[in-house]
């Protein structure tokens, strides 16, 4: 009888409705140089054909792939039923319309484990459907392999909070989840989990595919985009019992990027005149709950750049025109 290598990674992928993408994200997955993975896949009440495709995977690679069905309950609730079910010693996610590079896992593993780190982040490329590059996405410039976060706090502030690009050691996730029933539930999950962390360790590789569809149906922006408000309010609350509560600079940072300018990056698209402004009052009670003053929000530097000076010219006015008090003039220009 054969033993079976335990798993070192486990790669979690929710599954719902993606039947023109799903093998291009499997294959990505079953083709990995890391050989002791294991792929949970949840389909999470898909009505399409996406259940057939996993079945066909599960039974061509029944030592790789764990597939799983549930009744629909969302991204959260799938990611957290994979996590329930994973035996590796650190985990990943991977969203079933994107695929990753061949070394991901493998590259990802070593320096987690070369560095002691219970995170490792790697770059982010957008691809079309044709497989082009639209957009590539550093992660964190100028600094090294190995982040020592009580030397690099910045990075609080400064990183993408995406579950996607990331691995994590296991044990991160052994009294936390994805809340449920929530947009935005990485921002509220992943930097408590960095807080968590001593180390954090990156590559500067590409390794994360994320596909910008065209069949998807245009997103509607409402009033569910104050879930970024909620989100910031939990992680404060999670800040002032971490290690690193006396970092105050870091977590109004953290609140302006967040809180601030990745809200009115929502709020932009929000067509509805009254959600528009009933989410403006909450976003102005927010800002003087925390004091954070305007020359704050304009002085805000990431990776060591101003931030609305390093945008492009359409997002800059917009935001300039916001803080300026010309919300009734942002209205006819949406």
């Amino acid at each position: 009888m054969i033993e079976t290598v335990p798993s070192k990674v486990s790669v979690i992928v929710p599954v719902y409705n993606v039947e023109n993408y799903l093998e291009k994200c499997l294959d990505s997955l079953v083709n990995q140089t890391l050989r002791n993975i294991e792929i949970v896949v949840v389909n999470d009440g898909s009505k399409d054909n996406s259940e057939q495709i996993i079945q066909k995977y599960a039974q061509q690679y029944p030592e790789k792939i764990r597939a799983f069905t549930k009744p629909n309950g969302g991204l959260s609730d799938a990611r957290n039923f994979g996590i329930e079910r994973s035996s590796g010693d650190y985990l990943g996610f991977v969203d079933s319309d994107d695929y990753v590079t061949e070394t991901m896992f493998e590259e990802m593993l070593s320096l987690a484990e070369k560095h002691q780190a219970k995170m490792v982040i790697c770059n982010i490329q957008k691809v079309d459907e044709h497989g082009n590059i639209t957009q590539k996405l550093t992660q964190i410039p100028n600094l090294p392999e190995k982040i020592e976060l009580e030397k690099h706090f910045s990075i609080f502030s400064d990183i993408s909070y995406f579950a996607c690009n990331k691995l994590f050691k296991k044990e991160l996730f052994d009294h936390k989840r994805f809340k449920k029933g929530v947009h935005f539930e990485d921002i509220q999950l992943i930097p408590q989990l960095l807080l968590e962390c001593e180390v954090l360790a990156q590559t500067q590789n590409f390794h994360y595919q994320y596909l910008e569809r065209t069949d998807s149906i245009t997103k509607t922006h409402t009033e569910k985009g104050l879930d970024i408000l909620k989100a910031v309010k939990d992680v404060e609350e999670v800040f002032g019992k971490s290690r690193y509560f006396n970092k105050k600079k870091e977590l109004k940072n953290f609140q302006i990027f967040e809180g601030v300018y990745s809200f009115l990056a929502y709020l932009a698209f929000v067509k509805d005149e009254k959600e528009f402004f009933n989410m403006s009052n909450e976003l102005k009670v927010f800002i003087k709950e925390r004091g954070i003053k305007f020359k704050d929000i304009l002085k805000y530097t990431r990776f060591d750049k101003n931030y609305i000076l390093s945008l492009p010219l359409k997002k800059k006015i917009f935001y300039l025109l916001y803080f300026a008090g010309q919300k009734k003039l942002i209205r006819k220009l949406i």
